[in-house]
Formats: structure tokens, sequence, C-alpha cells
């Protein structure tokens, strides 16, 4: 079956991005036991992303790159928060590198890594992690169906098949 937008579309993927050394590692995957299943054409995944898949049927290899600008963005050096030690109200404070889940004054979620932790402040860059890299996907399309009229009402995949698994 061909991917089309209100089908939920179950693929393998690997993801590389490019090294400074000029190599692509892995990053990411999706196996099949464990696929990135999706409703086609609800907003969730990159739009090239689909666009890309958009020709595709069951069974098909794909092997395609997305621009940092078509993907997350270029890195924006502004980008980077400080925040304050007392945030943390007496807690541990987070180390190099971690994620800290994060909220603005509008409610918005999204995510920041630590940068450096000072005796009195937190700097945490809110570029997503993969800002500003090409990104390298390749793999297999596993399963195209229809999406029932309760995914399509949800707006999301249900499960690996489509059910509620409980």
């Amino acid at each position: 079956m061909k991917i089309e937008p209100q089908h939920v579309v179950s693929l393998t993927y690997d993801l590389y991005v490019d090294q400074e050394d000029g190599t692509e590692a892995l990053t990411e995957s999706a196996t099949q036991e464990q696929p990135l299943t999706f409703l086609f054409g609800a907003g969730q995944m990159l739009p090239k992303f689909e666009e890309h898949l958009s020709s595709l049927s069951t069974g098909d290899n794909y092997d395609f790159s997305i621009s940092a600008e078509d993907g997350y963005g270029e890195y924006d050096e502004e980008a980077v928060a400080n925040l304050p030690v007392e945030m943390f109200n007496g807690t541990d404070l987070p180390e190099v590198g971690a994620i800290l889940p994060l909220q603005d004054n509008n409610g918005n979620h999204f995510q920041g890594q630590v940068v450096s932790v000072a005796e009195d402040s937190i700097i945490v860059d809110l570029n997503h992690p993969m800002a500003g890299q090409k990104l390298h996907f390749k793999g297999v399309i596993l399963n195209v169906r229809p999406a029932t009229p309760e995914e399509l009402s949800h707006g999301h995949a249900h499960g690996a098949d489509g059910h509620h698994s409980h």
C-alpha cells in the first residue's frame, strides 16, 4: 500500500549525522521490533521527512538527507539561558550534559541541555540537540494502512498495530 495522508506508517530508520572529522555517526534508530509508527500528514514528523516518504509503499527502502534548515533549524547562538541556582530549590544541581524539562511563561514545554554549572547559575542550551545538523535517514517501510476513525479524531496512531495495548 502506498503512503498517503490519513494512513498509519510503520518504518525502521537509522539516523546519521555528520561528525567533525567528516564521517557520519549513527545517533538514533527504530528497529523492526520497535518501529516508528505515526499518522502520516498529521504534523507529528518533520515536513521534509514526510515529503521524502510520500512516494513510497510497504516494503520500500529509503535513503535521504534533510538539511539543517529543513530539519531542526540552524544552531542559534542566542538560544542559551542562564538559570539561577535558586530555581533548583536545594535539590541536587544538574550535571553538564543533563537534559532539563523546562517551561516558559506561556506554559510551553521544551528541553534544554546543561552546558555549564557555576556557583550561582546554570547555563542551558535551548537549541534542539540536532540543530545545525544535516540529517541522513536510511530505512524500510514496514507497513502502511488506513488510519481508523478513532486515530484520525485523536490525530495520532495507536500502538504498533493501531490498538491501545493495556
